[in-house]
């Protein structure tokens, strides 16, 4: 082998590896949430977004701080990770459970009528309740919708991001006469 066709393959590792990395790196969750392997979908099957994440410029402006999931009435909804329950009860005349997961995450889910009570220890896909119809913003023909929220501490983010929305293909890198 001579010299230039080491450093030509030497060359073309280089730049395979970095198109692989900087790959890896637009498709990784956002960084703002968890660990996509720690959550699951809080209806099943998978359901459908039928109003999505739109959050405001500034906390006080309106928005839509989580996503409206299509549900069905007296549909069990699960919880999405493993964590506490930090509230099941009622809030403004909605029935409301919260779970609190590692690294201040906190999730929310409503109208749910609770099965679980605050303190208890839950698992991701433990039944938290029972979907409810009446969500304001689910129309006709959809029967009911659970609103799913997420925050970190204060600070609201998109639920969506805990989860896979999309599967994963990478393309094999072709290099040249190889």
């Amino acid at each position: 082998m001579t010299i230039c066709g080491a450093i030509a393959r030497a060359l073309t590792a280089a730049a395979t590896a970095a198109t692989l990395l900087t790959g890896a790196a637009l498709l990784a969750p956002p960084a703002d949430a968890a660990s996509t392997s720690a959550f699951d979908w809080p209806l099943h099957p998978r359901p459908r977004v039928v109003r999505a994440y739109d959050n405001p410029e500034h906390d006080w402006l309106p928005g839509h701080r989580g996503v409206d999931l299509e549900g069905a009435p007296d549909r069990a909804v699960l919880s999405a990770g493993t964590g506490v329950v930090a509230f099941a009860g009622t809030v403004a005349g909605k029935p409301v459970v919260s779970i609190d997961h590692p690294g201040g995450l906190r999730t929310t889910y409503e109208p749910v009528t609770a099965r679980v009570t605050a303190g208890m220890r839950v698992g991701r896909g433990t039944v938290l309740g029972i979907l409810e119809p009446g969500h304001p913003g689910c129309v006709a023909p959809v029967a009911a919708c659970l609103h799913w929220g997420l925050r970190r501490d204060r600070k609201y983010l998109n639920p969506l991001g805990l989860v896979r929305v999309a599967p994963v293909r990478l393309e094999p890198v072709r290099t040249p006469g190889g």
